[in-house]
């Protein structure tokens, strides 16, 4: 069993429906973009990795945002993003748990100064580029 935060919990402390706002979900999603580019292209060492996984990692997170506003809902806590696309697309275990694990890398880079390895992205960053493109299609769909 993976580790994703209760919905029911998210539900009640982090989740609040809100009006669908298509100009919104766009714009969210053109920064995406954007940053999934400027990840894209930065020649990849081990001074600025981290910050490359951590650009991948918000991208993703950006993408769920847009998910759940298209789905008329806002959250105030990222594990929640998480926790909805994994109730709404209980196939994507694997997915999840990668996306976990960029959160926690992520968060012991923000809080701890920590960085992220440089084998971490090797391995994966195939899978990120994979992922993002399956939000981005579960976005799509209407």
């Amino acid at each position: 069993m993976i580790d994703v935060m209760d919905w029911d919990e998210c539900k009640k402390k982090f989740i609040r429906e809100v009006e669908v706002d298509k100009e919104r979900i766009m714009a969210i999603m053109d920064k995406a973009s954007k940053r999934l580019k400027r990840a894209q292209e930065t020649e990849v060492d081990k001074d600025n990795i981290s910050f490359v996984v951590e650009d991948y990692y918000e991208v993703i997170k950006e993408i769920l945002i847009a998910y759940l506003l298209r789905n008329g809902l806002r959250s105030k806590n990222h594990q929640c993003l998480f926790s909805y696309f994994y109730k709404k697309n209980p196939n994507y275990e694997k997915e999840i748990h990668l996306i976990l694990q960029m959160s926690f890398f992520r968060n012991r880079l923000n809080y701890y100064g920590e960085d992220i390895p440089l084998e971490f992205y090797q391995k994966n960053k195939e899978e990120f580029e994979r992922i993002i493109e399956s939000l981005k299609n579960l976005i799509g769909k209407d």
